[in-house]
């Protein structure tokens, strides 16, 4: 499938004015060209939007009530339970599920996307042709969707949960899991709610929104994640509920964010859908094109 071409929104992101004479050194050329590029992108995030987006499906508001629901009711039946449980599993099943745990830390997505927008950004030049500057263009909005719709809530959930301080189970009484310590801003108070569920879930809903067919893969890898904080006594369950909750209404306001300002989505018969991204043929065509340019520079 060839690439649409890119939308007025993804093209303002690549309109330089005329290249200056080159009076610096390669490197800080590069860093200009960069940091200049980064800001053109930001800029374009913050124009006001273009489109207006269609309120909450009654599903998602129903879907957000339930876990609003279960996660009151874990407080209350389930989490002394659930960690009384995980105390009594084996050694061997929970140093398993200790190694898992790690791979809901949001490094694992932010570095990567992070260095493919600044890698975007440092090959992007006037110099390139129309349709490769549009390829990357179209590159550096779902990636920086991708990036916003994992960071913001992830950043968000650091801060609120060291504000409301909640103990984690393994510090806690196991007879009474309502021990807090508001403001105390300690690793072992930050309970709630839980920045590895908020991750596994955003990024669940975002990478799902830009490649639907991984959506099965990455809601079972979110589901692994959260199983895994509690089985290793890092959170209890309404902790997980709480943070797979922001995550997905997270990322599902950035990717409405990016939809009011046709970025990488569009409203079809009243739905948000992600628009069709270059095909690899022109991203490989890209690619070469804009490293290419980077060697002439």
């Amino acid at each position: 499938m060839n690439a649409p071409k890119p939308t007025s929104g993804e093209m303002k992101s690549v309109r330089w004015p005329a290249p200056a004479p080159n009076t610096l050194g390669f490197g800080a050329t590069r860093l200009s060209g960069t940091l200049q590029n980064l800001g053109q992108w930001g800029r374009v995030l913050l124009t006001k939007p273009r489109t207006p987006v269609p309120p909450p499906s009654p599903t998602v508001i129903t879907l957000a009530i339930v876990t609003v629901a279960a996660t009151v009711d874990c407080m209350i039946l389930s989490d002394t339970v659930a960690s009384a449980w995980a105390r009594g599993l084996p050694r061997g099943f929970t140093s398993i599920f200790d190694v898992i745990t790690d791979f809901g830390l949001s490094g694992w997505f932010l570095f990567p996307f992070g260095f493919i927008l600044l890698l975007l950004a440092a090959v992007m030049s006037p110099s390139l042709t129309r349709m490769t500057q549009g390829v990357l263009a179209a590159l550096a909005v779902r990636f920086g969707f991708l990036f916003l719709a994992i960071g913001v809530p992830g950043l968000f959930v650091t801060v609120i949960k060291r504000l409301i301080g909640r103990a984690r189970p393994y510090v806690d009484n196991p007879d009474d899991p309502f021990t807090y310590m508001p403001f105390a801003w300690r690793p072992e108070y930050a309970s709630m709610p839980s920045g590895h569920a908020t991750t596994a879930a955003a990024a669940a809903i975002a990478i799902g929104a830009i490649w639907p067919k991984t959506r099965a893969v990455m809601w079972l890898y979110a589901l692994i994640i959260m199983a895994s904080r509690v089985i290793v006594l890092a959170h209890h369950p309404s902790d997980v509920l709480a943070g797979a909750l922001v995550g997905a209404i997270g990322a599902l306001l950035v990717r409405r964010w990016f939809c009011a300002r046709r970025l990488g989505f569009a409203i079809v018969e009243g739905r948000v859908v992600a628009l069709p991204g270059p095909s690899l043929k022109r991203m490989t065509q890209a690619a070469r094109l804009a490293l290419a340019g980077c060697g002439r520079s």
